[in-house]
């Protein structure tokens, strides 16, 4: 018998300054697979935030290791971005690069060394094409912090400005750096 997913509610107000994105009652439905730890779950949440767009949906993730965690599709069907959070393979970032053409590819990691140990393997498996993806990093204690929280209806207040976050989540504040990968 295979375990079902556990189904959260986050209700976030979101602001990407940046990008001029004002959502005050985005809702997000996230099903965290069994194996899912809370900090991945998270680190999808984030990564949904930052990136948020209509059409923004999660995919299968974990259910199906080729797909992407997140994507968004324009109205014919056509893949537009194509995100990866948490350890992501250099050749399967590769891959989608090379078959998403029309798709801004982006992965997410839990820490800047992880970031950094990406890039390393990257440059082992002479995986030269993932510099076309946007690589990113969320820091490592603000993500540490925000997985403590592990209710099932989660309100949170969260605004991006340059490459920071700065969370609001049950009466406490966090706030810590995005980590941008320099080709």
């Amino acid at each position: 018998m295979t375990l079902a997913p556990t189904l959260y509610d986050f209700q976030v107000a979101l602001s990407h300054v940046d990008r001029s994105i004002d959502q005050p009652q985005l809702v997000i439905k996230l099903a965290r697979h069994p194996s899912e730890t809370m900090q991945r779950a998270w680190l999808r949440v984030l990564a949904f935030c930052w990136l948020w767009e209509e059409r923004l949906t999660f995919s299968k993730g974990l259910s199906e290791p080729e797909a992407p965690d997140i994507e968004c599709r324009d109205y014919t069907g056509l893949v537009t971005r194509w995100v990866r959070v948490g350890k992501a393979d250099p050749l399967k970032v590769q891959r989608a690069v090379d078959q998403n053409p029309h798709a801004k590819v982006v992965v997410m990691f839990e820490s800047a060394q992880r970031l950094e140990a990406f890039l390393v393997e990257a440059r082992e498996a002479k995986a030269t094409r993932v510099v076309k993806a946007e690589l990113a990093a969320v820091d490592a204690d603000l993500l540490r912090s925000l997985s403590q929280f592990d209710s099932r209806r989660i309100k949170l207040s969260l605004t991006f400005v340059g490459d920071h976050a700065y969370v609001e989540c049950e009466g406490q504040s966090f706030d810590g750096p995005l980590t941008r990968a320099t080709p």
